[in-house]
């Protein structure tokens, strides 16, 4: 195996943190783009799970967004010196309170009609709090902490962003974090974004080799 295979699915945001990660050390990858409803075989043999993103190294198979990223950073240091250890804690505790209570009521804000019972306005009021809570910390510069991307950004981004997707003109027009907005935006016109959100080819065993980035 001379690079690294990906599954992935462009839309999904954990795979967007993983495929960032890899962008931003410049790794190659094998890319393979799957459906959710039709999963390759070998992806599941890997990786019986069956959720992306899944990277398929030579000695090990690592099928969890936020591992992938920690191996990226572990290999490349693509954040190095970036932070203080007070906000390096800081961004561990945060990006624990969005993979848990954050995408849990996400989930069920976006996707309501598949929880039985699930209280649409009370799951976004929920994601909407929590936001709140973070309105005073970011920056006014590109990213969270400053003018330098970090493990933070790549982490939390992709799902603020599936938040305004839900409803983007109650996003726009009744989101109180100002700064939250701003910070999207930002992430919304970077060259980072439409670099990962390329459309490919759903991949099968015949299909040419696409490569990532």
């Amino acid at each position: 195996m001379k690079y690294p295979i990906l599954y992935s699915f462009k839309r999904c945001p954990y795979a967007m943190r993983a495929r960032m990660s890899l962008m931003l050390a410049n790794i190659k990858c094998e890319l393979r783009e799957v459906r959710l409803n039709n999963k390759p075989n070998h992806m599941l043999e890997v990786s019986p799970k069956g959720t992306v993103p899944v990277l398929i190294l030579k000695d090990q198979v690592i099928d969890e967004s936020i591992e992938i990223i920690n191996w990226v950073i572990d290999k490349h240091k693509i954040f190095e010196g970036n932070l203080s250890e007070d906000l390096e804690e800081y961004t561990e505790n945060l990006i624990d309170l969005f993979d848990k209570k954050f995408k849990y009521h996400l989930d069920r804000y976006k996707y309501s009609s598949r929880y039985e019972g699930s209280n649409e306005s009370k799951h976004r009021d929920e994601c909407a709090i929590i936001l709140s809570e973070i309105e005073n910390t970011i920056s006014d510069h590109d990213w969270f902490f400053g003018e330098k991307i970090n493990k933070l950004d790549i982490a939390i981004l992709p799902f603020i962003r599936q938040f305004r997707i839900a409803n983007p003109n109650w996003f726009d027009q009744n989101l109180e974090s100002k700064k939250v907005k701003e910070y999207l935006n930002r992430f919304l016109e970077s060259d980072l974004l439409k670099d990962v959100m390329i459309n490919y080819k759903v991949w099968d065993e015949d299909s040419e080799l696409i490569y990532f980035p």
